[in-house]
C-alpha cells in the first residue's frame, strides 16, 4: 500500500495564516521534505507544533539526489509532507520534480492549500484579475530580460513576476522601455509581513522609486496590453460582414460580430457595408 505526498502551503509571513490541517500533517507526517530546516523549526515553534517525522532537505541543489529516497518512502506507505520557505511548493520553488515522479509512480499527490504570493499580489494590486498569467522569475541578464518583456508586449492578461530586490530597479526600467512608461503596475513587497508595502503606479514611476533601493521579498504585477483595434479597409470590413451573413447571421448581428472582433466603430463597419452594396 503506497503512501501519499502532501504539498503544504507555508505562510508568506504571518504564522496565523496556517490552518489546523497543516498543523496536523506537520505533527503526523512520516517524512518532512523541506527547503530550509531552520525555517521548519521556526515555523513549528511559532505554531506550537511538535513533529516526530524524519526531516530531509529538499532544495534546488539536492532535488535529484533526494528523489529516490523520497519515492522509496512513499512506495513503502509513508506520508511525505513537502514544505518550501513560503507559499505553495513547486510554484517557482522546489517540488515539481517530486510531484511528477510521484504521479508517474502511481503515488497519491494531494495538498493542504495555503497562501500564495501570486494570488495575494494580484488581489491587492488594483489591476484586473479576471485573466492573468504567472511568469515566474525574470532573467538575470538585461538582454534576456528585455527579450522576455518584448515577447509579452502584446499580452493582454495581467502579468505576475517574482524578482529579487537588488534587480527590481533594472527590471522596472527594462519593462518601461519595452512595454511603455505609462503601463500600470504594482510592486508588492514583504506580503503579509510587518513591513508590507504595496506601491502602485506606472512602470516609469515605480522604476524611479525602486532606484533608491528596495529590500524584502518582491512580487511584481504588470497590467496587460490594451486591446488594439484591427485595421481593415472598408472592402475588408464589408467582406467580414458578408461572411457572417453567409453563415446565417442577420445583417444586424453580422455587423455586431465584426465590431466586437475588430474593435472598429459600428458606424465605420455599417458605412463600409452600405458602400459595398452601392458599388
Amino acid at each position: 500500500m503506497t503512501g501519499r505526498l502532501v504539498l503544504g502551503g507555508a505562510p508568506l509571513g504571518q504564522p496565523g495564516d496556517v490552518g489546523p490541517r497543516l498543523r496536523a500533517v506537520m505533527e503526523t507526517a512520516d517524512v518532512l521534505a523541506v527547503e530550509d530546516t531552520r525555517r521548519l523549526h521556526r515555523l513549528a515553534s511559532d505554531l506550537g507544533v511538535t513533529f516526530t517525522g524524519r526531516v530531509v532537505t529538499f532544495h534546488e541543489s539536492v532535488e535529484q539526489q533526494r528523489l529516490p529516497g523520497l519515492l522509496s518512502a512513499l512506495v513503502d506507505g509513508a506520508t511525505v509532507l513537502l514544505l518550501t520557505d513560503a507559499g505553495m511548493p513547486s510554484v517557482s520553488d522546489p517540488g515539481y520534480t517530486l510531484v511528477r515522479a510521484a504521479i508517474d509512480a502511481g503515488i497519491l499527490v494531494t495538498s493542504v492549500p495555503g497562501p500564495s504570493a501570486v494570488t495575494t499580489a494580484l488581489a491587492v494590486s488594483g489591476l484586473p484579475v479576471d485573466r492573468f498569467c504567472f511568469e515566474g522569475f525574470l532573467p538575470r541578464k538585461a538582454g534576456e530580460r528585455r527579450s522576455r518583456f518584448a515577447a509579452l508586449a502584446d499580452e493582454q492578461r495581467t502579468m505576475v513576476f517574482f524578482e529579487s530586490p537588488h534587480r527590481l530597479a533594472d527590471a522596472l526600467t527594462d519593462a518601461a522601455a519595452v512595454l511603455g512608461d505609462d503601463r500600470a503596475a504594482a510592486v508588492c513587497r514583504e506580503l503579509t509581513k510587518t513591513y508590507e508595502e504595496i506601491r502602485r503606479g506606472s512602470l516609469a514611476e515605480l522604476a524611479a522609486w525602486a532606484a533608491e533601493g528596495v529590500k524584502g521579498e518582491i512580487t511584481l504585477v504588470v497590467g496587460g496590453a490594451p486591446e488594439r483595434a484591427v485595421q481593415l479597409t472598408p472592402a475588408e470590413l464589408a467582406a467580414e460582414v458578408a461572411a457572417e451573413e453567409a453563415s446565417g447571421a442577420t445583417r444586424k448581428d453580422a455587423i455586431r460580430a465584426v465590431v466586437e472582433r475588430t474593435g472598429m466603430p459600428r458606424r465605420v463597419v455599417y458605412d463600409a457595408v452600405v458602400a459595398a452594396k452601392g458599388s
